[in-house]
């Protein structure tokens, strides 16, 4: 396959395939590929029906292909486009089960629970109810009965400050020091910078004492999804993230049914942190190996 790098004249086109994709990850959002590129340096080809994904940094790998799954003769597509094997990475499981039966004896597939994708009802998000959000929720009452706030939308007007907070986290956090925020930071500033062009941003930005304290890039990704891509907050001031993700989802959530607040990366406090707001459900993922066109 002839992979071309990823470009933002490609987010139609991408956008037409992920839109008949079956089971859809945040990942593979035009926006994520987008913020990403910079750190994974995303190519792309089409075959078979569908648009494969190659990233070369780290280090060389494929991502499952996006499109009409159901459509496509899956021996065929995987013998000609990898007749030597490869590895899939952050392949949803439906797919994985797909290849498992079209190409028996040739997948290979372990769970890859740090991709696993944490999806939430927007409703309990929003109201906190019950014993299950009571913390949540206090943390929240304290926030408002604090402080001095006001909550807005992002968006072209605002960037400017928005980064400048960002930039003032990344001195709280040390992203220098870090390689996986740094590529973060990269992440947002690359998002931050072709605003207007990405499919579906929206966000929100929560100011205390004038000053914005926390900000949210989110993306509405399908007809009942939203999806939260980035959300920094500035400990200061607690409740400060309990806060942001409520007005938030309280002020743009209209008409949507789920938060998909991607992955935990196998960090485990982060893990316990998206435990803690009581996911309805996961979109899970594998690693599969394809052993190759000559192995039967």
């Amino acid at each position: 396959m002839d992979f071309t790098p990823l470009s933002l004249d490609f987010s139609r086109d991408y956008g037409a395939f992920l839109s008949a994709t079956p089971e859809k990850a945040a990942d593979y959002s035009f926006v994520n590929l987008w913020a990403w590129d910079g750190y994974r340096s995303y190519g792309t080809a089409v075959h078979g029906g569908v648009a494969w994904l190659r990233l070369l940094r780290p280090e060389p790998v494929y991502w499952a292909p996006v499109g009409n799954w159901a459509a496509v003769d899956w021996e065929r597509a995987l013998t000609e486009g990898f007749p030597g094997g490869a590895v899939f990475e952050r392949v949803p499981l439906s797919l994985a089960s797909a290849w498992s039966r079209s190409l028996p004896g040739r997948i290979e597939a372990e769970p890859q629970r740090s991709e696993w994708e944490y999806v939430y009802s927007l409703h309990e998000l929003v109201e906190l109810p019950g014993n299950r959000f009571h913390k949540k929720k206090n943390l929240l009452n304290q926030f408002t009965r604090t402080y001095d706030w006001r909550f807005e939308p992002l968006g072209p007007e605002n960037i400017g400050e928005v980064l400048a907070m960002q930039a003032d986290w990344c001195t709280w956090k040390n992203c220098a020091g870090s390689d996986g925020l740094a590529a973060e930071n990269e992440a947002i500033s690359r998002t931050f910078s072709a605003w207007e062009k990405l499919p579906g941003l929206m966000g929100g930005v929560l100011r205390v004492n004038g000053a914005i304290a926390a900000y949210t890039v989110a993306e509405a990704f399908t007809e009942d999804t939203l999806v939260i891509h980035f959300e920094k907050g500035n400990p200061e001031f607690k409740g400060i993230y309990q806060a942001v993700n409520q007005l938030f989802l309280e002020a743009a959530g209209s008409g949507f049914t789920w938060v998909n607040r991607e992955q935990d990366m196998g960090d485990e406090g982060l893990r316990q942190a998206k435990l803690s707001y009581n996911p309805a459900r996961f979109v899970e993922k594998a690693r599969v190996r394809f052993l190759g066109s000559g192995t039967r």
